[in-house]
């Protein structure tokens, strides 16, 4: 048992102190706070750095919630923004009282401060007293908080060390996407208030499950409230992630949402360095190339807006694109081949997952690679060492599917290598793979990270199957302990260079779970010495 004095100058040590700290799982946080006013405001950064906010009508008007996000809001580096559509987010039409003819409701996002009760009294918030009586009455509370824009502001305002912004909108069925819905509102509300706080870090914004109108409420060119200078906040972003619900393509696709999202995309094309996109459900149109879409160029009974139809879409270029994945997706080979001829001078790394090739065959897809290189020399590197440029699954030639189409100019992380080393030692012997399971009996995860900052993930599943995958873990599972170190330190410790202990201790490697496992990986890892070239 370690003296007062000890445990002082450890805990008054900030490296061992904040090691210490990352091994308590964070559900345990809120107990461990409670033990000394020190204990709480250390571990206070872990706790909340990444917070969940599901939004409810009382969510950013309750003054004892503000007075907790004021307190913890500067901890706050990830903030994911939950509202499911759900029956109650539709609203119904607005009703005269009198006549029972529908009410025209043309929405002005209302920004002075309701704290300031003599303005409140003499401007009403929706244009006129008679309207805002008639929402008032026939509206929600739910759509009130999701239209009181100040709110908003107030909230992202105690969020200054905030980096990550995640949203999500799930489940609206494919018949409700052009009903009214409160969710749309708090889009609005949300977007105002980035654009008008100060949040310098801000850099990733996730939409990580949203509907296809939402394009529209979160342009700051061409959404509701938007100011000449909304776009600045947003040129911010570098780092952009959407999945968003997929869009029927018989018998005419909306080409209405697909423009929206076209001119969503625009906003990010001078700033933005990595970006993935993903159809969820069926299959969709790839949303690099829909400029040149035919469907988006002629007139067509399905057209909602016909007069405006034949009016062609700009190209979308990224200029400082260096990483690309898109998902679910159908395209031309030619549309391919333009995309990478279009990025050749900033991109390194494209992905092209679960996609289906209409025309044209992967060949003519990748055609540019070969113009680029003067050879076709990136071919033979792809059959012979794991460190390529281009990964081809299998390929069905009738459909001209490829899936996990993986295309590098240079590999970001070079280490990696030695998971498919390790992945193959595994499944080369069934008797061995069995007793790495016994032994380790654990999914170990790892996070590494490169020279750029860019950070990936790896998994080692030793619980059940024996084998290894992209991301922290299996589907649906969760890993027992998460190794943390640079790409190039972990390239040292599976060629024998350097030892996981000594990384530690220089505090290169971070451990997060059951430290004890994290011994049992050594014997894994050494299979991966012989095997791959680091």
């Amino acid at each position: 048992m370690a003296s007062g004095s000890t445990f002082l100058r450890f805990w008054l040590t900030e490296r061992p102190r904040d090691t210490f700290l990352s091994y308590i799982p964070k559900e345990e946080l809120p107990a461990f706070r409670l033990a000394c006013h020190d204990f709480g405001v250390r571990a206070a950064p872990l706790l909340f750095e990444d917070t969940t906010i599901t939004f409810r009508p009382s969510t950013f008007t309750k003054p004892a919630r503000m007075a907790a996000l004021d307190r913890v809001g500067h901890h706050i580096q990830t903030l994911s923004f939950s509202m499911p559509h759900t029956p109650e987010t539709f609203l119904p039409p607005l009703l005269d009282p009198v006549t029972g003819e529908e009410v025209t409701f043309i929405y002005e996002p209302y920004l002075q401060s309701t704290r300031d009760s003599a303005s409140r009294l003499s401007n009403p918030i929706y244009g006129s007293w008679e309207l805002t009586d008639l929402l008032v009455k026939q509206y929600s509370p739910l759509f009130h908080a999701a239209a009181n824009v100040p709110t908003f502001i107030r909230a992202f305002n105690a969020l200054p060390t905030l980096k990550h912004l995640k949203i999500s909108c799930p489940d609206q069925e494919t018949g409700q996407r052009y009903r009214r819905s409160i969710v749309d509102y708090a889009l609005i509300s949300l977007r105002i208030a980035v654009e008008r706080c100060k949040l310098p870090l801000l850099s990733s914004l996730s939409l990580v499950s949203i509907h296809p109108g939402a394009a529209l409420y979160l342009n700051p060119t061409m959404g509701f409230g938007a100011r000449p200078n909304s776009v600045k906040k947003w040129k911010q972003i570098k780092n952009l992630a959407i999945c968003m619900d997929s869009i029927p393509l018989s018998p005419y696709p909306p080409s209405d949402h697909l423009k929206l999202l076209h001119s969503y995309l625009h906003v990010f094309a001078s700033s933005l360095r990595n970006f993935v996109f993903r159809w969820h459900g069926s299959n969709g149109l790839s949303p690099l190339s829909l400029d040149k879409e035919l469907c988006l160029q002629d007139r067509s009974p399905g057209m909602a807006c016909p007069r405006r139809c034949h009016l062609a879409l700009r190209p979308l270029t990224f200029e400082k694109l260096r990483q690309m994945e898109v998902e679910n997706i159908v395209v031309d080979a030619s549309q391919v081949s333009s995309f990478i001829t279009a990025h050749r001078h900033t991109i390194r790394e494209f992905n092209f997952e679960d996609t289906h090739l209409r025309s044209g065959t992967w060949d003519q897809a990748l055609a540019p690679l070969t113009r680029i290189s003067g050879s076709e020399k990136w071919k033979e590197k792809a059959e012979e060492v794991m460190d390529v440029p281009l990964l081809l699954s299998p390929v069905d030639d009738d459909e001209n599917t490829a899936k996990d189409l993986v295309v590098d100019y240079f590999k970001s992380f070079p280490s990696s290598v030695a998971f498919d080393a390790i992945n193959s030692s595994l499944q080369a012997d069934d008797a061995e793979r069995k007793d790495a399971v016994k032994k380790g009996n654990a999914i170990f995860a790892f996070k590494l990270k490169n020279k750029e900052g860019q950070e990936e993930g790896w998994h080692i599943d030793l619980k059940e199957k024996g084998a290894v995958g992209k991301g922290e873990a299996p589907e649906g599972k969760k890993a027992d302990v998460t190794l943390s170190l640079s790409d190039e330190d972990f390239g040292k410790m599976v060629a024998g260079k350097t030892q996981a202990q000594r990384l530690f201790m220089s505090g290169k490697l971070k451990i997060k779970g059951d430290v004890m496992k994290a011994t049992k990986m050594e014997p894994v890892l050494k299979k991966a010495q012989t095997k791959a070239k680091l």
